[in-house]
C-alpha cells in the first residue's frame, strides 16, 4: 500500500496511518518527535492496525505516557490500545549493543560468538561507534518488518542534528565492512614481520578516525582478530543494510518531518525535506508541532497595547489591562510563528503541512497521547488532564 502523494495543503494523517507499513518520524532534536511518534503509533492502532513504534530516544517519557516501567529491545505490548477493530500497539526502545550481539549469535559461525564479544574492539564498535546506533536501527527496523507480526512499524529517529544518519549509516558500515579493508586486516595475522610493518603504517592511516576511542600497543591486532573472527558476516551486513535502505525507499513507507514553528527547527525542517527528496525517500508531510494559537486574533496585538494603556490610565483595571497586554504577546507570538512557517512552505510549497497546538505540560499518559492524535488528525486542539497525584495514607 502507497502513502498518498504528497501535494499542497493539509497533511492528511489518518490517511497515511492507514496506508502506510512503515512511518519513520524525522527532524531535529527538542522539537516533539517522540511525543508525536508515540502519537501518530497509538492513533494507527485505534484505528485497527497492529502497530509498534520503535524509538531512538533514550527519555524514559514514551515508557510513561504508555503506562509500561521501562522500554527495552523487545517489543512490549501498551495495555488498554487493543480494539474491537482488531487494533493493538506494542513499543520498544533500541538496545543498540544488544541488537548487535543479536545479529552476533544469530550469524556467526559456531564457537566464534563468544571470542567477538570479548574483543576489545568488538566492545567499542557495537557501543560507541559513529553510526552504530543507526545502523541497528535499520537491522532493527528489518527485523520488525521480516517478523509479519505488525501492518505499521513507527520508527522515532534519535534527536540529533544529524536525525537522517541512518540512510548513511548502511553505507558507512559497509564501507568499513568492505572486502579490501578485510584482506588488509587479515594481512598481520597472516604474515608478520615487515608485512606487520607495512599493514600497521597504512592501517592507522585508514583507520584513524574509527579507532579514536580504542587505546593500547595491541589495537592494530584486536582489529585484525576481530575481522577474523566476524568475516563470514560481512556479506550478511551488507546485504541486510541493503535491503533495509531499499526498504525505506519502497511503495508503503513514508517519512514525517517533525518541526517546531521555530527558526532553527524549520531550517533544520528543510534541510531533512531536501534531503529525502535527493534520496528519492518518500515525503508524506511536515508535522509543526507546539504552535501557539489565538482565538481572538481580530483583537490585534496593537489594539490590546493601546486599551491596556487606556485603562492602566484610568485607574482600578490592572487586571484587565495585564489580560490584554498576554493576549498582545500571544497574538505577536503566532503571528511570528506563521511567518516562520510560510518562509517554509514558500520554499517547500509541495509538502503538506499539519499544525499541532502547544500545550500546558508534558504529556504523561494515553490520554494525553490520543488527544495529540485528534489535533494531529485535524480534530482540534489536544487538552491536557492533570497528572494523577500521588495517593495520602492520611487522606489530606
Amino acid at each position: 500500500m502507497n502513502p498518498p502523494p504528497a501535494s499542497p495543503g493539509a497533511f492528511d494523517i489518518d490517511a497515511a496511518l492507514d496506508s502506510a507499513a512503515i512511518l519513520v518520524c524525522t527532524g531535529a532534536g527538542g522539537v516533539g518527535k517522540t511525543t508525536t511518534a508515540a502519537s501518530l503509533a497509538l492513533r494507527a492502532a485505534e484505528r485497527g492496525r497492529r502497530t509498534v513504534v520503535l524509538t531512538i530516544d533514550p527519555a524514559k517519557r514514551l515508557a510513561q505516557s504508555m503506562g509500561l516501567s521501562e522500554l527495552d529491545n523487545t517489543p512490549r505490548r501498551v495495555a488498554g490500545t487493543d480494539t474491537s477493530a482488531g487494533g493493538s500497539l506494542d513499543a520498544m526502545m533500541l538496545d543498540m549493543k544488544r541488537t548487535f550481539d543479536e545479529i552476533v549469535l544469530t550469524h556467526a559461525e559456531p564457537g566464534k560468538a563468544e571470542a567477538i564479544f570479548a574483543n576489545p574492539f568488538y566492545q567499542a564498535l557495537s557501543s560507541s561507534f559513529a553510526g552504530t546506533q543507526e545502523y541497528m536501527a535499520m537491522e532493527k527496523l528489518g527485523q520488525l518488518k521480516a517478523t509479519g507480526d505488525y501492518d505499521l512499524v513507527v520508527v522515532d529517529t534519535p534527536p540529533t542534528r544529524s536525525a537522517l544518519d541512518f540512510l548513511d549509516a548502511p553505507e558507512r558500515m559497509t564501507t568499513f565492512l568492505d572486502g579490501r579493508m578485510i584482506r588488509i586486516l587479515l594481512a598481520p595475522a597472516k604474515a608478520g614481520g615487515k608485512a606487520y610493518l607495512r599493514v600497521v603504517s597504512a592501517g592507522f592511516t585508514v583507520f584513524t578516525g574509527v579507532l579514536t576511542k580504542i587505546i593500547g600497543a595491541g589495537v592494530l591486532q584486536d582489529v585484525s582478530q576481530f575481522v577474523g573472527a566476524l568475516e563470514t558476516m560481512f556479506g550478511g551486513f551488507r546485504e541486510r543494510a541493503q535491503a533495509t535502505y531499499d526498504l525505506l525507499k519502497a511503495p508503503g513507507t513514508a517519512f514525517v518531518v517533525v518541526a517546531a514553528p521555530e527558526r532553527d527547527a524549520l531550517r533544520e525542517a528543510s534541510y531533512f525535506v531536501e534531503r529525502l527528496a535527493e534520496e528519492s525517500m518518500p515525503l508524506a508531510g511536515l508535522v509543526v508541532n507546539r504552535v501557539h494559537r489565538s482565538a481572538g486574533e481580530s483583537l490585534t496585538a496593537e489594539r490590546s497595547h493601546v486599551a491596556a494603556e487606556v485603562l492602566e490610565e484610568a485607574g482600578g483595571h490592572e487586571l484587565a489591562a495585564a489580560v490584554l497586554r498576554v493576549h498582545a504577546e500571544r497574538v505577536a507570538l503566532s503571528a511570528r510563528e506563521r511567518r516562520l512557517q510560510e518562509r517554509f512552505t514558500g520554499a517547500h510549497p509541495g509538502v503538506p503541512v499539519v499544525e499541532v497546538a502547544a500545550l500546558p505540560g508534558d504529556v504523561h499518559d494515553l490520554a494525553g497521547l490520543r488527544a495529540v492524535g485528534v489535533d494531529l488528525a485535524g480534530g482540534g486542539p489536544a487538552t491536557l488532564r492533570a497528572p494523577p497525584q500521588p495517593h495520602d495514607p492520611r487522606g489530606l
